[in-house]
Order: C-alpha cells, then sequence, then structure tokens
C-alpha cells in the first residue's frame, strides 16, 4: 500500500513552518521478528510510530516519547536508522518534514488504548508490515533494519562534559571538576541515555569523568565502576580490546573516557583514521557489533 502521500494539518493560523522536525522508532520484538505499527484513522493509513519533536527536545528524547504515547509501548534505543525526508501538508501547504529514527525494544506495555489519534496497532514479521505500511519512507526505514546483522547490545562510548581549563586548574588534573556547562550536559545526556536503558557505566578514573555520569547513575540506580582501560594513559588497542569485551554483555554500556583515548580506539576497532573519530566535549558515538567485527558507529551529540 506504500506510495501515498502523508498529510499533516496541524499549524499555528494555517501558517506552514518552514521545517517539521519528527522522530520514531522501528519498535520489535522476537519472533520472526515482529514490527509494531500504528494505524491513524484520521488518515486511514498505518505508519511506523513517530511525532513531532517538542521545542528543544532531543531527537532520541522524543522518538522514546512518541512510541509510549502512540503504544503505550516503553521502549529502548539501540542504533540509528536512516533519517528520511519527505514533503508533508500543514493544512494545504506542502511543508519540508525530516524524521529521525531507532531501532528499539520493548522495556514494558503498560497495555494500548485505542484513540482519536491512534485507534490500532499491529505487530507484524518484517514481510507483511512491509506490505501494511502506507508510505514509501517507512518502506525505505523498515528494510534498512531488516537489512541490519545481528548486532550485540549498544556500547555509547562517551568523551567527558567541559571542565573548564586544564591550564588554569591548579590541583591534580584527576581531580580537575566539570564546570557549570558540563554539569549542565551531564544532566541532559542522563535524558538521552536513559533511553539506552544502560545495564552498567564505566568511566575512567577523573572526577570530570565520573561527574559526566553522575546524574544517570542516579536516574538509573546504576552504579559508577572505574575501569583504567580508559585512562588517559591506557593504551588506546587495550580500550578497544575492552569496548569488544563489552560488547558481549548483555544490555547496553556506557563508557566515559577522554579525549587523547577515544580516537585512537575507535581508529583501531574500526580500521579507519584518529581524525574521523574527534568529538566534542559532553558527546560521543554509538557501537555495536556484529561479533568482532565492529558494524555501527553512529555520533551521538
Amino acid at each position: 500500500m506504500a506510495g501515498r502521500v502523508e498529510a499533516q494539518t496541524d499549524g499555528v493560523d494555517g501558517v506552514a513552518p518552514p521545517l517539521v522536525r519528527a522522530a520514531g522508532g522501528v519498535v520489535w520484538r522476537p519472533g520472526g521478528p515482529e514490527i509494531l505499527l500504528v494505524h491513524r484513522p484520521k488518515y486511514d493509513d498505518w505508519t511506523l510510530p513517530k511525532g513531532k519533536l517538542r521545542r528543544g527536545e532531543h531527537p532520541i528524547v522524543g522518538a522514546c516519547r512518541e512510541v509510549r504515547e502512540e503504544t503505550a509501548v516503553h521502549p529502548s534505543v539501540a542504533v540509528r536508522l536512516p533519517t528520511v525526508s519527505y514533503v508533508t501538508r500543514v493544512g494545504a501547504r506542502p511543508t519540508p518534514k525530516v524524521v529521525d529514527y531507532w531501532t528499539m525494544t520493548v522495556v514494558a506495555d503498560t497495555g494500548f488504548t485505542p484513540g482519536a489519534e491512534i485507534d490500532a496497532i499491529r505487530w507484524l514479521p518484517i514481510r507483511p508490515a512491509l506490505e501494511r505500511l502506507s508510505y514509501d519512507h517507512d518502506v525505505s526505514v523498515l528494510s534498512a533494519f531488516a537489512a541490519l546483522p545481528s548486532l550485540s547490545a549498544p556500547v555509547v562510548l562517551l568523551r567527558h562534559a567541559s571542565a573548564g581549563d586544564r591550564h588554569s586548574w591548579t590541583g591534580p588534573d584527576v581531580d580537575r571538576p566539570l564546570d557549570a556547562a558540563g554539569m549542565a550536559r551531564a544532566e541532559e545526556l542522563a535524558s538521552i541515555l536513559g533511553c539506552f536503558h544502560p545495564a552498567r557505566l564505566v568511566c575512567a578514573e577523573p572526577l570530570r569523568c565520573r561527574q559526566t555520569l553522575a546524574p544517570l547513575a542516579e536516574a538509573t540506580g546504576v552504579p559508577v565502576d572505574l575501569d583504567e582501560a580508559f585512562d588517559e594513559s591506557a593504551s588506546p588497542k587495550v580500550a578497544a580490546r575492552r569496548l569488544r569485551d563489552l560488547a558481549r554483555r548483555p544490555g547496553c554500556t556506557v563508557v566515559c573516557s577522554q579525549r587523547k583515548v577515544l580516537p585512537a580506539a575507535l581508529a583501531d576497532l574500526a580500521d579507519g583514521e584518529v581524525g574521523a573519530y574527534r568529538t566534542a566535549k559532553g558527546n560521543g558515538w554509538v557501537l555495536a557489533f556484529d561479533g568482532p567485527r565492529l558494524a555501527v558507529v553512529d555520533e551521538l551529540t
């Protein structure tokens, strides 16, 4: 049934916004696997669960919120899927729309209740789900999901948040704390990374690394374990081996480390150039492995 043009009728006083940003997920469960689709009675269509982002909302957070609101499924994020762009309608006006998607598994299901926006959901194997979807852009996202290899649980590798100028810090560098911007970013990361439902938190010894994960630890109840493999003085090859080991464990692992370790460790895993894996403070990478092979490296900002 793919090929229809998706419509959207909300707006402010009939004025189309310059761009609609939205996010959603390919939610799956074992058994084929089975994919979660939603039916919208207003358009009589079947789509992947998604919705518009709130002002200032991170796409990962918005994607999980929309899945919960539309389906009563509480999801856990894994790896990123292709972003799709297409023209929708706000009122009578054609409007560009960009939708980010992630693969998601089910943490809990509180029971779907039909409503005016979504009146039915279906769990379908991939082939019937592809045939049921109403839009080509949804088909492309689900096809990308179907093409993924069997992946490990994600490992999120962070560079610690902002900790001021090391040259103006008079104490031992290991004790240099996050500054105000770094503390704010740590709080933001707790919201974003909570969507991955981490099973373990691991960090290098410096206080700034521990503080970067502290709000996430408090929110999830998962303790932070120190691991010298991610200290700045450690060998990037040792850090790379440790990351591969962590990926073999069930559930997501979040690791916080330092600038001198991260790019070289990632380059070792990906057989790439160190310069390709530099990232700003408080940002990082989502990794997933296909056996020993690093199959997914997606920047987290």
